[in-house]
């Protein structure tokens, strides 16, 4: 047996395995003797068919399964015997046609792609900014007002306006619908003027047809199936009962104990200074993401690390054979460098720096991301052997626990940066912040 190497550029191997017979004939002469033990052939006894039988029927599966397995056993002993950190996985070169030569001799061509050194690091001469936002009266303004508009609720009101809703019943002869609701928003724009400024007790003649254009709407309304609407007449008399706005919480201790608990807050300077502490978190966490993201850009600049892309797109197509296509690869190829750049350097300033991702660091993040998906949902409070069970699933799943371990190695690279370089602190506002994302 022979192995030869060929550097085809700086990270980018052809790796050459010529095999003789020597080499793969105790192997092919036992998977022979398997198949003549399991062969059961018309006119031999099971097991008992001559071996030039069997070596005309199964002798191309034979060598070929002898070979792979001697070639795959020899690639990797290769790989580990030269220390060769490797990129995916070994790939046939293009041009390998793996027919015999000299005989019962065949040579395989195998391309590997090499991962890149990466010696990147940072110090207090490395300067990266850390935005601060400030917290304006208008933003304590608006926080303010969705907070009381989101605990509010509807009361009867005089007259309609476009946000508001009215009940209504609806007659046709002697079919009657009692107690409808009727959105403003959900009415056909050239018919909205028949409710705008409308008020209880008014009786109107309506084309529902005109008014309610989408059909699944008119008939959960009038209590029918879609299917009645085509033989239905479309005019009704509508009986205005009542005009329901939506009315925002007060700022009084009453709702303030609504939101916050019990005496959390007692008045309005309070309301302001709890806000104005929400937002001052909220914005800390966005201020942490952007550093974060800057970190990343930062590091990948800095490092600039190559990689074997031609390889890289031939590997992606075949681990991926059948779900994307080379075009599919190709439209998300920078995309997917960029986080793989940012993966191999995470990893190097892990190892450097004797940094390690615990389950108790995998446990937090899992718990932190049940609470999050459970608060989506306005389950603040969920009990905390809940919140482990629910964690242990999502560790439990290979691509969610690989997700939660590359987070939470990222954040610690992260928080080891910030306490390396020297952070060049800046005032911004909310909105331009947001802008910039």
């Amino acid at each position: 047996m022979q192995i030869n190497q060929k550097n085809m550029d700086d990270l980018t191997l052809k790796v050459s395995i010529k095999v003789d017979k020597e080499d793969y004939a105790e192997d092919m002469n036992k998977r022979l003797k398997d198949f003549r033990h399991r062969a059961d052939i018309r006119g031999f006894r099971k097991g008992m068919a001559p071996m030039g039988l069997i070596e005309k029927m199964y002798g191309g599966q034979a060598l070929a399964d002898a070979l792979n397995s001697v070639v795959s056993q020899q690639i990797s002993k290769y790989i580990e015997d030269n220390k060769l950190n490797i990129i995916g996985e070994p790939l046939p070169s293009e041009d390998n046609d793996n027919t015999a030569d000299e005989g019962d001799s065949y040579t395989f061509d195998f391309d590997l792609g090499v991962a890149p050194e990466i010696t990147v690091d940072v110090t207090s001469e490395d300067t990266i900014p850390y935005y601060t936002i400030t917290v304006s009266a208008k933003a304590v303004n608006d926080y303010k007002e969705n907070l009381l508009r989101q605990y509010g609720n509807m009361q009867s009101g005089e007259a309609a306006g476009e946000d508001d809703f009215v009940v209504v019943d609806f007659k046709q002869g002697e079919t009657e619908v009692k107690d409808a609701y009727v959105a403003l928003r959900s009415i056909a724009d050239e018919a909205k003027s028949i409710f705008l400024g409308i008020k209880k007790d008014e009786v109107k003649d309506l084309d529902v047809n005109a008014v309610f254009p989408n059909d699944s709407d008119r008939a959960a309304m009038l209590h029918m199936k879609k299917e009645e609407l085509k033989d239905m007449d479309p005019m009704w008399q509508m009986t205005v009962k009542d005009v329901k706005t939506f009315v925002a919480a007060k700022p009084e201790p009453v709702t303030f104990d609504r939101i916050f608990g019990k005496d959390v807050v007692k008045d309005e300077a309070g309301f302001d200074a709890k806000v104005k502490d929400l937002l001052k978190n909220e914005y800390a966490r966005e201020s942490d993401y952007r550093f974060a993201a800057d970190v990343r850009d930062y590091l990948l600049k800095k490092a600039d690390v190559k990689l074997p892309e031609a390889f890289l797109k031939r590997w992606l197509i075949r681990v991926n054979e059948g779900k994307f296509t080379a075009e599919d690869i190709e439209k998300e190829f920078d995309a997917f460098t960029k986080d793989f750049r940012w993966q191999m350097i995470c990893n190097h300033l892990m190892k450097a720096h004797n940094m390690e991702v615990t389950k108790e660091d995998l446990d937090k993040e899992a718990k932190a991301l049940a609470a999050y998906q459970f608060a989506m949902y306005g389950m603040n409070d969920v009990p905390e052997d809940q919140l482990a069970g629910f964690a242990d699933r999502l560790l439990g799943d290979d691509d969610q626990a690989r997700r939660l371990y590359d987070k939470v190695e990222a954040d610690k690279v992260v928080a080891y940066v910030k306490d390396a370089v020297t952070l060049e602190k800046k005032k911004t506002t909310v909105e331009k912040m947001r802008a910039q994302k």
